[in-house]
C-alpha cells in the first residue's frame, strides 16, 4: 500500500513565508514571470524560472539558466531565508478561497509506488514538458514544487488532521490573489507513526495536478538510481514532495477550449454541422452560459452565446468517453473543426476557469474565433478514470486554489 512518509523539509522562516511562496512555474509566461519576480525579489518563482535573471535573448533552456536556480536556491539557505528542519515532520497545509478550505498533508510518496500505480494518473504526459523540470530538480538537487495528489477520505485521518489543527500555526497568510494559507507542523512522534499507518491501510492515491512535476520527479529519481546501484531505497532521491487531500474537500473548475477558426465553414454551415452531429442549438445572445449539467456545453461566437446539448445517444457511461470533454472532442472538435489531437493541434488553447466568462470573449475578439465554455468534470469521474487505467483527454481539469510552490523544498541529497 502506498507509502507516505514525513521528511526533514526546507522552508521559510516564518516571516518570510509570504514572501518567498509562489504560484507553479507553469502559471506564467516568461514576461508575467518576470513581472512577478520584479514585484517580489524573494518570490521562489526566480528559483522555479531562473530564466527572469537573465536577458530575453538567453534560452529558458539553457544550461546556465538552471545553474543559477540552484545558486540561488544555495544563496537563500545560507543567508537563512530557509532553514531546514531538524527532524522528519509532515506538515498540514490548509488553502482558503471565497470562504472555502481545503487541508491537505505535505509528506512524501515513493518512487515505486508511481512506478507500481499506486500513485495513480489520468493524465499523459509531454517529454518536452518533463525535460525542463527533469533539469531543474537534477540540477537544484531538490523537488521544489509539490504534487497535488488525493485520496479517498478516511474519517481517522480526518479526525488527526482536525485535532491537530488546534495547535499553533507555523504559518498564516493571505496571498496577494486573497488565498488564505496555514501551515502546521506535525512532529509528535505518536502522530506520525499512526498517519503512516493510516496511509498503509489505503487502496492508493491519485495525481489531481502536477502530472509532468511528477514524472520529472521519478526519472530524476530512476537517473540517481543508475548512478547508485548499491541504493537501498532509504535514499531521498526515491520519494518525491507530494500535498495530500482528501477527495471531499477538493474543487475543480471547468477547463474551457478556444478555437482560431471554423475549419473554412461559414458560421451558418457550422451551426448546420453542429445539429446534423446531435446537438441542439439555443441562441442566448449577451448571456453568458456556464453549463450547470452535464452534456452541455456554451459556445461563443462573435455575435453572441449559444448553448449547445448533447442528445442522448451522444452520451456514454464510459468513464473516459462519457466526460464532457471527450463529448465535445469526439462530436465537434475533431469531426466538424478538425481538430484531432488538442495536444498538438496549434489551432486550439485552453482557458483555465479562474478566469472566468469575459476571457473567453476577449480572446474571441483577439485572436480566436469560436469559444466553448464547459461543465467541470468531477472529482468522482477524475477517480473513476484512474481507477480504469484510462486517460483522460488533455485539460479536463482545472484545480483551485493552486498550491504555492517554495513552502516546502524536499532535497534529494
Amino acid at each position: 500500500m502506498p507509502k507516505v512518509t514525513p521528511f526533514q523539509s526546507i522552508r521559510p522562516v516564518p516571516e518570510l513565508a509570504a514572501h518567498v511562496a509562489a504560484l507553479p512555474y507553469d502559471v506564467y509566461n516568461r514576461t508575467e514571470a518576470l513581472a512577478e519576480v520584479q514585484k517580489e525579489p524573494l518570490s521562489f518563482l526566480k528559483i522555479d524560472r531562473a530564466e527572469t535573471q537573465f536577458p530575453d535573448d538567453v534560452d529558458t533552456y539553457d544550461p546556465k539558466v538552471y545553474a543559477k536556480a540552484k545558486e540561488l536556491l544555495d544563496s537563500m539557505i545560507s543567508d537563512g531565508t530557509f532553514i531546514k528542519e531538524d527532524t522528519p515532520c509532515y506538515y498540514l497545509y490548509e488553502l482558503t478561497m471565497n470562504g472555502r478550505s481545503q487541508t491537505g498533508i505535505v509528506a512524501c510518496s515513493d518512487l515505486d509506488d508511481y512506478l507500481n500505480q499506486l500513485v495513480k494518473k489520468h493524465e499523459n504526459t509531454r517529454e518536452d514538458k518533463e525535460l525542463d523540470r527533469i533539469c531543474h530538480v537534477d540540477t537544484t538537487d531538490a523537488q521544489t514544487g509539490p504534487i497535488f495528489l488525493v485520496y479517498r477520505s478516511e474519517p481517522e485521518i480526518n479526525q488527526i488532521v482536525s485535532l491537530s489543527k488546534k495547535q499553533p500555526v507555523l504559518y498564516d497568510f493571505t496571498s496577494p490573489d486573497g488565498i488564505i494559507h496555514r501551515v502546521w507542523r506535525l512532529s509528535n512522534d505518536k502522530i506520525v507513526a499512526r498517519l503512516q499507518e493510516l496511509f498503509e491501510q489505503i487502496s492508493c492515491t491519485y495525481i489531481a495536478d502536477g502530472h509532468h512535476r511528477c514524472a520529472s520527479a521519478v526519472k530524476v529519481g530512476l537517473k540517481r538510481r543508475t548512478q547508485h546501484p548499491d541504493y537501498t531505497g532509504k535514499e531521498e532521491f526515491n520519494r518525491f514532495l507530494s500535498v495530500l487531500f482528501p477527495d471531499d474537500q477538493l474543487y475543480i473548475m471547468p477547463y474551457n477550449r478556444v478555437v482560431k477558426d471554423l475549419n473554412g465553414l461559414s458560421k451558418e454551415d457550422f451551426l448546420s454541422a453542429i445539429k446534423q452531429a446531435g446537438f441542439s442549438i439555443e441562441y442566448k445572445g449577451n448571456e453568458q452560459i456556464s453549463p450547470t449539467t452535464k452534456g452541455c456545453f456554451g459556445m461563443y461566437l462573435s455575435d453572441g452565446w449559444y448553448l449547445l446539448t448533447a442528445h442522448k445517444d451522444l452520451l456514454s457511461s464510459d468513464p473516459v468517453k462519457g466526460l464532457d470533454v471527450s463529448v465535445l472532442q469526439d462530436h465537434l472538435l475533431d469531426p466538424i473543426l478538425n481538430i484531432k489531437d488538442p495536444r498538438t493541434n496549434t489551432r486550439i488553447d485552453f482557458v483555465g476557469g479562474i478566469r472566468g466568462l469575459d476571457e473567453l470573449e476577449r480572446r474571441v475578439a483577439d485572436d480566436m474565433t469560436v469559444a466553448f465554455s464547459m461543465y467541470a468534470t468531477s472529482i468522482s469521474e477524475l477517480l473513476s478514470v484512474a481507477d480504469a487505467g484510462l486517460l483522460m483527454p488533455p485539460k479536463s481539469t482545472w484545480f483551485e486554489p493552486k498550491l504555492r510552490s517554495g513552502l516546502f523544498i524536499h532535497k534529494l541529497s
